[in-house]
């Protein structure tokens, strides 16, 4: 639940260049949080080199590939109906290959196979790299599948096409994998043990963004503030590390500041953080560098303690609040967003009043609310009855979407009357004669193009805002970030 799912993008096919000579056609999509967007892409250029160009047309592909996510029951119904999808095709074309990727094929594994007939392989997060072997074992009319999840795959050796990109803004993935074992998640048991990414793979592949045009990166892993390289291995097993090892160790905010530092015209973002692993160091590289976004999404899932600890969240109201205090006080322009599981079993109209008050207490900017739902194979579906009635989670869920639009509004508000850097991403969704982009906050800012170009850095003076966007007209370059 960690896991950003942004609603606009999922089920997105994904498009690159043409390599000449490639006869073979691919098409894949995604649906779920960033990581699986980001896997996709590692997918594609091994693909490449295997002869396929990918496809938006689904009637001519030879390869179909689907990369899943299991965060909620409503996301793996939508994957069955686009199975059905894909069989009536493969019914015209029958020489069409189905293949399911990521978190639903770590989880449901052979079942895949045996229930969902139109399937030709399945492939765990961690295996990708063995989809050449399974298409031969598909060809060969064997059944594909690897779903064994590794202690050491970080794909940090795949430089990832860039799927559907907008040439400004990239994911570099940091680290695989999660160890915290949250009761209502199935991550741990989809992507496998923590592991962090060699540093130095991670700043090449940024160089090459560079080289490339791209002006902003989000360092992405399911828990990022944990990275930690010691020369490889799991997190876990750091402990075992040799004293050499220990003292040459990257953590997380090292590793933002080398970045932040070998990059100065770029602009750092980075999803997911985990409140336990929040350190001040993080804090401070923040504080210290222009070019990294004052934004942190730090889910905190409930305002209750009990519930926290229920959740088996490595964290209590109280510390979670201090940790707020901090930030706030070591960076007082930040803006936050959080995660929210509304109707977690044995939540109480006080637990629920606990989040509420807890909102109030940091008024986020943005928010992304869930009610709970059973995850086969979690802690929770194991040991806890899912007891909370539906409509009683539904009403909990509306009041804290509710109270999160005026918090938003709240927010945006505040930069009406400032000036704002924004890096310029794209047309706005309202009118070709304006662009979009975000400010160091992350909320959206639409103003007028002139004369500026996608990939500028311009100063932009707030004149309106609605809960979710800021409207302004532009008064110059960013002369601080423009290259």
């Amino acid at each position: 639940m960690e896991k950003i799912i942004e609603e606009n993008k999922q089920g997105t096919s994904l498009v690159l260049d043409k390599k000449e000579g490639n006869t073979k056609k691919l098409f894949i999509e995604s649906y779920g949080c960033q990581m699986n967007f980001s896997d996709s892409e590692i997918v594609a250029s091994i693909l490449v080199n295997q002869g396929y160009n990918t496809t938006q047309d689904l009637e001519e592909a030879d390869l179909v590939l689907v990369n899943t996510c299991s965060i909620r029951d409503k996301a793996e119904q939508t994957i069955r109906k686009r199975l059905e999808k894909y069989n009536a095709v493969k019914k015209i074309n029958p020489n069409m290959k189905v293949g399911v990727l990521g978190c639903m094929a770590e989880r449901l594994k052979d079942k895949f196979l045996e229930e969902e007939k139109i399937v030709d392989m399945v492939v765990g997060p961690d295996a990708y790299k063995d989809i050449p072997n399974l298409l031969k074992d598909v060809e060969d009319g064997r059944d594909a599948i690897n779903v064994i999840l590794s202690k050491e795959e970080t794909y940090g050796d795949i430089a990832p096409v860039r799927l559907n990109s907008n040439g400004v803004t990239a994911f570099v993935s940091i680290t695989r994998g999660c160890d915290n074992m949250c009761t209502f998640c199935v991550v741990p048991f989809t992507r496998g043990r923590e592991r962090s990414r060699e540093p130095q793979s991670i700043l090449d592949e940024i160089q090459d963004l560079w080289n490339k045009g791209f002006k902003e990166v989000t360092l992405l892993g399911q828990n990022v503030d944990s990275y930690l390289w010691y020369g490889g291995g799991l997190k876990k097993d750091f402990v075992k590390a040799t004293e050499m090892q220990k003292a040459t160790a990257v953590d997380f905010a090292q590793l933002l500041d080398l970045c932040a530092t070998q990059f100065p015209k770029m602009r750092f973002r980075f999803s997911t953080s985990n409140p336990q692993d929040m350190h001040v160091e993080v804090i401070e590289v923040m504080a210290k560098h222009h070019n990294i976004c004052k934004y942190i999404h730090l889910p905190v899932q409930s305002g209750s303690t009990r519930i926290l600890k229920e959740m088996n969240r490595q964290h209590t109201r109280e510390e979670y609040m201090t940790l707020i205090d901090t930030i706030k006080r070591i960076i007082p322009d930040i803006s936050l967003s959080q995660d929210m599981i509304t109707g977690f079993p044995t939540e109480t109209e006080e637990d629920h009043l606990d989040t509420l008050s807890l909102m109030e207490y940091v008024k986020y900017d943005f928010g992304f609310m869930f009610a709970y739902s059973e995850r086969p194979g979690t802690m929770a579906a194991r040991k806890m009855e899912d007891d909370v009635a539906d409509e009683v989670k539904k009403r909990r869920l509306t009041e804290i979407v509710d109270l999160q639009q005026v918090h938003a509004l709240e927010k945006t508000q505040r930069f009406v009357g400032q000036t704002v850097e924004v890096l310029v991403e794209k047309d706005s969704k309202r009118s070709n004669e304006h662009w979009s982009g975000r400010n160091s906050q992350n909320t959206v800012v639409v103003f007028p193009k002139e004369n500026y170009n996608p990939g500028d850095f311009v100063k932009v003076k707030i004149t309106d805002c609605t809960a979710a966007t800021l409207m302004g007209e532009a008064v110059g370059y960013s002369e601080i970030m423009q290259a």
